[in-house]
């Protein structure tokens, strides 16, 4: 017998992976990913990190605060006051920066965070 509610959750399911790899921000709001990164436009580690997220085929959203003044202070409060970039929050959880990211990556931390629901 056939199932619908089956059907639907593959289906979703399916949706969304593609989705999480497409870089068009309607999609990014769609998704609303577990891992947000803050960055600025001229950092280097911040283009590092979004290369190794996009490369681990984990979906993050990026908030830049150096043309949001919204977006700054809402840095300063989610990562208690951190003061450079990039910071990266999985889950409202504020993980650091580059060198926790791989160290995280390396230790399989971050598979197993990324896995729990």
């Amino acid at each position: 017998m056939f199932d619908l509610d089956q059907q639907a959750t593959t289906e979703t399911m399916v949706a969304v992976q593609f989705c999480s790899r497409i870089a068009h921000p309607i999609f990014r709001l769609i998704l609303m990913s577990r891992v947000t990164v803050y960055s600025t436009a001229n950092c280097p580690y911040c283009t590092n990190v979004k290369a190794l997220l996009e490369k681990w085929e984990i979906a993050f959203d990026e908030v830049r605060i150096d043309t949001d003044h919204a977006a700054m202070k809402k840095f300063t409060e989610v990562t208690r006051g951190a003061r450079t970039v990039p910071q990266i929050v999985i889950d409202g959880n504020p993980i650091g920066g580059f060198s926790e990211l791989t160290e995280m990556h390396m230790d399989g931390e971050l598979d197993e965070l990324m896995q729990a629901e």
